[in-house]
């Protein structure tokens, strides 16, 4: 049960991380088109959090790492995930008026929205693997079948939300229903006894 919901974490993240994407690029698209600009902005973006979410991540596990904080990562990608909901369309509409380039408007409203929440999703990865490892010798087999079930959850994330979600739903349901499954999986992961499976 404990490292399956490192695995949970650790795929969900990658879902959650990839979805948001593709919902920030419809989310640009009336106010900064959906050009090759737009969408290189929001790729750099997304790669330059998660780089940093990468760093942060690792580090903040060598000091007393537990399913408890890594839950509270998860929750805090979810919370800071928020604004994009509450703020966004008035930002976007703010910048659109203020930047017309919409290589820089794009790239502004895209590091304003979404780069606090990618970053932090970026440190789920390395911190739950440093919860799975025991020895090292069993180090990089771990590492890769974590890695594995989150790049897994991002391509899952990103077919089901362009090919089926915003088919049927709006942005902000989508939205509204992955901060609410993160919600869960978070609490699930707080609840946890620290007891590692054999």
């Amino acid at each position: 049960m404990y490292r399956g919901l490192l695995y949970l974490i650790a795929g969900w993240s990658g879902f959650f991380v990839m979805a948001v994407e593709l919902l920030g690029g419809r989310l640009l698209a009336p106010y900064f088109g959906s050009s090759i600009y737009v969408w290189g902005a929001i790729i750099t973006v997304f790669m330059l959090a998660l780089s940093l979410g990468y760093l942060l991540g690792g580090r903040a596990s060598l000091h007393a790492p537990s399913l408890k904080r890594l839950a509270v990562i998860l929750l805090s990608a979810a919370v800071t995930t928020l604004p994009v909901l509450l703020l966004g369309d008035g930002l976007l509409e703010h910048l659109s008026a203020a930047v017309t380039d919409p290589r820089f408007g794009s790239l502004t409203a895209a590091l304003l929205l979404f780069f606090l929440p990618t970053g932090i999703s970026g440190m789920v990865s390395p911190y739950a693997v440093r919860l799975l490892i025991a020895d090292r010798a069993s180090a990089g087999h771990l590492a890769g079948k974590l890695y594995f079930v989150s790049t897994f959850g991002s391509a899952a994330g990103t077919l089901l939300t362009s090919f089926y979600l915003v088919l049927y739903l709006e942005v902000n349901t989508i939205l509204m229903l992955m901060l609410s499954i993160s919600a869960v999986i978070g609490l699930l992961a707080w609840l946890r006894t620290p007891v590692v499976d054999a």
